[in-house]
């Protein structure tokens, strides 16, 4: 492998025009094959197998009006009732104008007898819009905001709720945020412009690629519309950390004395190919996400994963085309005076930190693990549930119709509970009434709706609105107990089949992601163990490093439970109430912690590895790997949380949610894991740290991560093939 990276590095630094052409070719060919394939986001959450799954599949069967797309607008009068004199021809006259909008199929009429759409005290109405079209577009949102600013000139207050909204959202451009960041970080790492300039270009090309390629993916599989969140925050920090790392390679190799061709090409052999296995690692455990049996999630592993494996094929092609063409230039548009200083590993901060703590690993090893722990305890009350609208800023459309709703006819109301009742013979109909009766009666529900029937009269639907808000704790409680208490008893004695979906279904997503995270866990945990052990030739040290990951991750999941769902502070970053923990965010951020957690472990523990099989110190070797990689890491480090904290600056609260949860971890991983765990336990442990059983090391296949001494002609062999472990070079 190290062979023939050598050869494609050093053949694109020889011919970089010729590079970069093919990835705009390339670029050109996936945007074109996008737009052909006409690949669209879906905002469809199946959980196959669950009650409120199949009662979704019986409402798009028996009641076919229901299966297009709706939105809800809601009106709110100030002074006065929306039904009156004034206000009631306001409401009308929008109505109208919502009728005429693209692909509308109808617009419900607030005030027609029998109907509920006006709160108690008048001044709260919704209109209910359905859509031909399967997929609601900006044109539709332009259409309905027509008719509300109409109606808000008359002084009626005109809000919309969920999907429509959010067409109409607007806020920072975080990945914009995420990249000055990354710029400020990596003139500072590298002190030179023209060599902060190559990362940023090669993730800005893998990122626009990788995201066209999601837009084909989603030609084919139901791509949520938040997966293109989560493929800027990844594939930003994983396309700007990889570039970094042989960025880095590269620039020592110059300073040694190689040619551009040849260090790239060096570069590429090292630090590319732990770029290439630190990037499958991250892969596969996104890849994961396929063992929680959710079409959603599986899909936005997928989208991350595409994102994740462009950027290193970026890394590994483009950048080294990029090295070839900047040359020797490569230090030029220098921000500070650059020295070419060699200090020894522990003359350096890091080398001395690293000594420091194998002189007292037992101390620094008990407090950072128990900091760890304490960070993590939250996490032992985390609830999942779904954010709505309520979470939303207090300036957003959605919220303020979420409010006038919630105040207007019950904080229940936005976040029903939907009754599908089969009716086999007419004679069942007696169960269906016998149902309403009994869901009335119940002390946890505010209203219940007449039975509507399908045209068949074979199915009805009821609508169920709980005392409490959709994300309180006791409306999970209260699905579980009409399933158990409340309907078996109705329709006992009759052949009618009654299932419960809308905000049942958030319970049955919670329950299904809690069973099968276990599972998940395990899986990626135990894979994570065999690669690393198959690299570094150890059994205790892919251990520990599963042990330091599971403890970072638990940490972040520990934050974001005191932030979100306690409100520890979340007036900081923008969110005015607590929310529960979004049901996908627990396996997505595993998935990607996990993964990226082991990009820092591989870019350590090799470089430590190969002082020790060079030494066979295992003291020195730890100081020198610490001393050498620090920098690099750190920098990387501190990109990753500029990128994702950036996403914190929008108004989604999902996306704080991933941005904070995510910028802890990568905190946490690089400052109490690198740089306090890890130098202590494997200072503990000393030379045991590479034991491994000689029949494991037989038949386990070897792979050399920093490559060996190639022959020449094939790959140049670096400058000192017998490493100096304990010297880093110093560009300041």
């Amino acid at each position: 492998m190290s062979a023939l990276l050598f050869r494609l590095g050093r053949s694109s630094a020889r011919h970089p025009l010729r590079v970069i052409g093919l990835w705009l070719v390339a670029a050109f060919a996936v945007v074109a094959l996008q737009g052909a394939t006409g690949g669209e986001f879906s905002d469809s959450f199946r959980v196959p197998g669950v009650e409120s799954q199949r009662a979704v599949d019986v409402l798009k069967d028996r009641f076919p009006s229901q299966a297009g797309q709706s939105a809800r607008i809601v009106f709110h009068a100030d002074d006065g009732r929306v039904d009156d004199a004034t206000h009631r021809p306001i409401v009308d006259g929008a109505r109208a104008q919502l009728s005429s909008g693209q692909d509308v199929a109808a617009v419900t009429d607030p005030f027609e007898a029998g109907s509920e759409a006006v709160s108690a005290d008048g001044r709260t109405t919704y209109v209910d819009v359905a859509y031909t079209a399967d997929v609601l577009a900006a044109v539709h949102f332009e259409d309905a905001s027509i008719a509300a600013d109409a109606a808000r000139s008359d002084g009626v207050q005109t809000d919309f709720t969920g999907t429509l909204a959010g067409l109409g959202a607007e806020g920072p451009s975080s990945e914009v945020i995420g990249v000055v960041a990354a710029i400020v970080v990596l003139l500072i790492a590298f002190g030179s412009v023209v060599a902060m300039g190559l990362p940023i270009a090669t993730a800005l090309a893998g990122l626009f690629v990788g995201a066209a390629g999601v837009g084909v993916l989603s030609a084919f599989m139901d791509v949520p519309e938040f997966s293109l969140i989560l493929c800027m925050m990844v594939g930003l920090g994983v396309g700007i950390d990889y570039a970094l790392f042989i960025v880095t390679r590269h620039r020592q190799h110059l300073h040694e004395g190689m040619s551009v061709e040849d260090s790239a090409g060096t570069a590429n052999a090292t630090a590319g190919q732990a770029v290439l296995f630190a990037g499958t690692t991250v892969v596969i455990a996104i890849l994961g996400l396929f063992l929680a049996g959710l079409p959603a999630i599986s899909a936005m592993g997928a989208s991350v994963a595409l994102v994740v494996a462009v950027a290193m094929l970026a890394a590994v092609t483009l950048l080294p085309g990029l090295l070839g063409l900047a040359g020797t230039k490569i230090d030029k548009l220098s921000i500070h005076r650059r020295t070419h200083l060699v200090k020894a590993a522990d003359q350096t901060v890091s080398g001395r930190w690293a000594h420091h703590v194998g002189n007292h690993p037992v101390r620094y090893a008990v407090v950072s693990f128990v900091t760890l722990c304490a960070i993590a305890a939250p996490a032992l009350s985390m609830r999942i549930g779904t954010a709505d609208d309520g979470n939303a800023s207090r300036h957003t459309t959605q919220r303020k119709a979420y409010d006038h709703l919630a105040s207007g006819f019950g904080k229940g109301f936005n976040g029903p509970i939907q009754v599908v009742i089969e009716v086999p013979t007419p004679a069942d109909r007696t169960a269906v009434d016998r149902v309403h009766d009994a869901l009335q009666r119940d002390p946890g529900v505010a209203a219940v709706t007449a039975p509507f029937y399908n045209g068949d009269g074979d199915t009805a639907m009821l609508r169920v609105n709980p005392t409490t808000a959709p994300q309180d704790g006791r409306t999970d409680v209260l699905v579980r107990h009409l399933r158990s208490d409340v309907i078996p008893g109705a329709v006992q004695g009759s052949d009618a089949r009654a299932l419960l979906t809308g905000q049942a279904m958030v319970t049955d997503l919670s329950d299904r992601i809690t069973s099968r995270l276990p599972l998940f866990i395990s899986a990626i945990v135990a894979m994570s163990f065999l690669l690393l052990m198959v690299v570094f030739r150890s059994v205790l040290v892919p251990l520990k490093a599963a042990v330091m990951n599971l403890l970072s991750i638990a940490a972040a999941y520990g934050v974001i439970v005191a932030v979100f769902q306690w409100g520890w502070g979340n007036e900081l970053i923008g969110l005015e109430q607590t929310m529960p923990i979004t049901p996908f965010a627990p396996l997505m951020m595993f998935a990607i912690l996990f993964g990226l957690s082991m990009d820092y472990e591989v870019f350590l523990l090799s470089r430590i590895r190969e002082d020790y099989v060079a030494t066979g110190d295992n003291r020195r070797s730890v100081v020198s790997g610490l001393s050498s990689t620090a920098r690099v890491i750190t920098s990387a480090a501190l990109i990753m949380i500029s990128v994702f904290g950036a996403f914190v600056l929008g108004d989604d609260p999902i996306g704080k949610l991933f941005g904070v949860g995510l910028a802890v971890a990568v905190f946490l991983d690089a400052t109490l894991v690198r740089m306090v765990l890890v130098p202590a336990t494997m200072s503990l442990v000393g030379r045991a740290n590479w034991w491994l059983p000689g029949w494991l090391d037989r038949i386990l296949p070897h792979l050399d991560l920093e490559g060996g001494a190639p022959e020449r002609g094939a790959v140049e062999p670096e400058r000192n093939p017998e490493p100096e472990p304990e010297r880093e070079l110093v560009v300041a």
